[in-house]
């Protein structure tokens, strides 16, 4: 397997704007390489140049491996539900109010309601999946039935703080299985067109965009300012 590797000059630096992202290194300026030696020497240099190069794409691309995923425990992790959900909602709301002047939730009757409505979000036909680093929930992502054949993904949404270590894209990975597991051959899922890092994350996956779906359970007159999404779990090239 042919790869290509990058040697930093100098620490690694994150790229803003990004909600999974990785870590990117400066580039390699050849003219600091010192003169190739010949013999069994160049060898040995050669060996341990190789070895080095080699350790710093797993110290770059592992931070994802520290973000662990498990399915919510009812009612022990229902406050960390709520805590997310309403998170998400205020920034959600308080995002699409700064950009289009429009605010489509209250975040506390709507988290209230689902919270009520839980079911939804539970076996055999949903499911809550929470994202955990270091030991504390950093992301949630919730899974329910439009019908036999549809699952919808709802309310995905990873902490600021922690995002960029592969949160988003664990929690995405961990509720696509669940929704092969239900029997679902198709996801759909809304989300605000402001969030174009997690259109990315999407479109990684073989998400492509739709019309409005008659489902969807934000207001018509929100639609305008929403992408719709859908995956087809039956395709296995995607």
């Amino acid at each position: 397997m042919n790869a290509f590797f990058v040697i930093p000059t100098g620490p690694p630096v994150r790229q803003e704007g990004s909600s999974v992202g990785g870590l990117y290194f400066h580039s390699y300026r050849r003219s600091l390489l010192p003169h190739r030696r010949t013999g069994r020497d160049d060898k040995k240099a050669s060996k341990q140049k190789f070895k080095q190069v080699q350790s710093i794409p797993s110290q770059a691309m592992n931070t994802s491996e520290k973000v662990n995923t498990r399915t919510v425990v009812i009612p022990d992790d229902v406050e960390a539900v709520k805590k997310l959900w309403f998170d998400y909602l205020v920034w959600g709301n308080d995002k699409m109010q700064e950009l289009y002047g429009v605010h489509p939730h209250n975040p506390e009757e709507a988290v209230e309601q689902d919270i009520q409505q839980i079911e939804k979000f539970q076996p055999p036909y949903g499911q809550l999946i929470l994202a955990i680093y270091e030991g504390k929930v950093c992301g949630l992502g919730s899974l329910k039935r439009i019908n036999s054949d549809i699952g919808e993904i709802k309310r995905m949404f990873v902490d600021p703080a922690s995002r960029r270590i592969g949160a988003g894209r664990a929690i995405l990975d961990r509720l696509l299985l669940e929704a092969k597991k239900v029997g679902y051959k198709k996801i759909r899922l809304d989300s605000p067109k402001f969030m174009e890092a997690a259109h990315s994350l999407y479109r990684s996956f073989g998400f492509r965009d739709i019309d409005a779906y008659p489902e969807m359970e934000i207001s018509a007159e929100f639609k305008d300012y929403l992408l719709f999404m859908e995956l087809d779990l039956t395709d296995d090239t995607k």
